[in-house]
């Protein structure tokens, strides 16, 4: 047991000194190359400018990650629930699977920029509009990774199910949501990454400024500034959120799966 405890806690500090090490690597080359060419930081900010950037600006970048934040986990709420829902609906009726799936496909490979000026123009207000536009990118891997889980069930099992007599609820309940775990995990992941980018992307398309404005107005607004270690900064806030997000429903994926699925107790040895 010693021994397996102390291989746990080597693997672990090797998967967070390599990441720190190689990251460590390309922040001291990209000092360097700043340092020896003589780039300006109106064209390319050292680090140090990066960090100054980030402290001096806080009271301005705080509030617009907080805004990007709220969006992003909202929608991504929403399209648990939503993804969820219709996907037993889906899975439950092949009348429902016929009129609505088609739908739901044309939503997601209709690019979220082309539709974004309608959904503006239809929604009360620009955060309603941010939320929707993250929502539809974040809604369809959940759905479609929740669909194929629930039809991936083993007919054996199903089989069973019916040899004792179970109703469609029990065999739901107890049967095609458990099973549909996995694939339910894979879609969370994919859909957090997605709606993070799905709420930068829509207020882009949104051109949203003021107060209660998100980071990618502070990236445009840096940019047309030339305020490039600010940009910088945003951009660095941007992918620690996304960092966070994915170690997040990573954490959660494998608090639900390594008990039992075979990928995570890979992972564990």
């Amino acid at each position: 047991m010693a021994n397996g405890n102390g291989q746990a806690a080597q693997d672990l500090a090797l998967k967070v000194f390599i990441p720190l090490a190689v990251l460590g690597v390309i922040v001291a080359a990209w000092w360097a190359v700043v340092k020896l060419t003589g780039t300006p930081p109106y064209i390319l900010p050292d680090p140090g400018a990066v960090a100054a950037a980030l402290i001096k600006d806080w009271p301005i970048l705080w509030p617009a990650f907080v805004v990007t934040t709220k969006i992003t986990f909202m929608a991504l709420g929403l399209a648990l629930v939503g993804g969820t829902v219709l996907a037993i609906l889906l899975v439950q009726s092949r009348w429902f699977e016929l009129a609505f799936y088609p739908i739901a496909v044309i939503l997601q490979v209709t690019p979220i920029v082309a539709i974004a000026p309608l959904i503006l123009i239809y929604t009360p207000t620009t955060q309603m509009a941010l939320l929707i536009c993250a929502f539809l990118v974040a809604f369809f891997p959940i759905l479609s990774n929740m669909v194929q889980g629930l039809k991936s069930v083993d007919h054996n099992h199903l089989n069973l199910f019916e040899l004792y007599g179970a109703s469609w609820m029990q065999t739901l309940w107890h049967l095609k949501i458990p099973a549909a775990q996995p694939y339910f995990m894979t879609g969370l992941k994919i859909g957090g990454g997605l709606s993070l980018i799905a709420a930068v992307v829509a207020e882009f398309a949104a051109g949203s400024a003021g107060a209660g404005s998100g980071l990618a107005f502070r990236l445009m607004e840096s940019q047309f500034r030339l305020n490039i270690p600010r940009l910088f900064a945003a951009l660095l806030m941007l992918s620690a959120l996304g960092v966070a997000i994915f170690a997040l429903t990573s954490f959660v994926a494998w608090l639900v799966l390594h008990r039992w699925h075979e990928s995570s107790i890979e992972r564990e040895n």
